[in-house]
């Protein structure tokens, strides 16, 4: 059977965060799965591959936890080498903003969240607001390096935790009025970000549904977006078609590439955007940053 990664994750009030991370870790190593699961009271969020019948036992299962039916579950194709090990983890937060007080959850999902837009929908806001509407990326800074919704807004963080400072710091106070469609990779984040915007004064927030992952299988390149999409996995990117454009620059030589690179400290979370000549000299992926954060490896949508 062919290898398969599923991306997904629930928002739903979990009582034991312990008891649910048990259960997924027996469920995962008796069908061979690898991943990341993160568990929260909030809920749970997850990238897992292996062989795709596998892959549907433990959708399955899962979705008979109570709240996590209504999970939706986004499919790709697989090497069967994508992820190192299989990693479960309770966490304060799914995805970590630093809000956890801040959001509330109910069997329905976040409570006043950014209201979610299906891929149609998002083209339906553009036809009828234009260049009013304002696409706000909702992921690291250097993910937007390979793709990017056209003329999007990408905030200046390296990580989830820099975007409460980000969103205070007064820059983006005129977008407060406008119509603002937060997106990330597979949604989870602008779960969380469309909400902790609201509660800052954003007046009018959208959220993509299903994220970018959702789009770029509605309308491929032929949308608004441009460029590859980074992903926490062993494929580093993906693209939506054969003719996608690259969009990313060498950091060194200024060459269109998509290829990012680690850091040749294994300790280090610094990827490096390189061309294959740039890459090709170890000094390139020489370690920059003393215990660096800039990569936030256990983001997973």
């Amino acid at each position: 059977m062919p290898n398969k990664i599923i991306l997904y994750y629930g928002f739903a009030p979990v009582a034991d965060p312990e008891t649910l991370k048990l259960w997924q870790s027996t469920l995962c190593e008796s069908l061979n799965l690898k991943g990341r699961i993160l568990i929260s009271r909030h809920g749970i969020n997850g990238t897992l591959g292996g062989d795709m019948d596998d892959l549907k036992k433990y959708v399955k299962q899962t979705k008979q936890y109570p709240g996590f039916k209504k999970i939706d579950f986004k499919w790709s194709e697989g090497t069967g080498n994508d992820f190192p090990r299989l990693s479960v983890k309770v966490r304060d937060e799914l995805v970590t903003f630093g809000a956890s007080d801040e959001i509330e959850v109910n069997e329905s999902g976040v409570i006043n969240g950014g209201k979610h837009l299906t891929p149609e929908e998002v083209h339906q806001l553009v036809e009828n607001r234009g260049d009013e509407v304002i696409f706000f990326d909702g992921r690291n800074s250097y993910e937007a390096k390979v793709g990017k919704f056209k003329n999007a807004v990408v905030p200046n963080v390296n990580t989830t935790k820099d975007f409460i400072a980000e969103l205070e710091s007064g820059k983006y106070d005129s977008l407060k009025s406008k119509p603002v469609v937060t997106y990330c990779t597979g949604g989870i984040r602008c779960e969380v970000l469309s909400a902790v915007m609201k509660k800052r004064g954003f007046q009018e927030v959208y959220q993509m549904s299903g994220g970018i992952v959702r789009y770029g299988e509605k309308f491929k390149d032929d949308g608004y977006w441009e460029g590859s999409l980074y992903t926490f996995d062993g494929r580093m990117t993906i693209d939506f078609s054969e003719k996608t454009h690259v969009i990313g620059k060498c950091d060194k030589c200024g060459a269109a590439t998509k290829s990012f690179r680690n850091c040749a400290d294994d300790y280090c979370h610094q990827l490096y955007l390189l061309c294959d000549a740039c890459n090709s000299d170890p000094l390139n992926l020489a370690c920059t940053h003393i215990q660096s954060e800039t990569r936030d490896p256990e983001a997973v949508g």
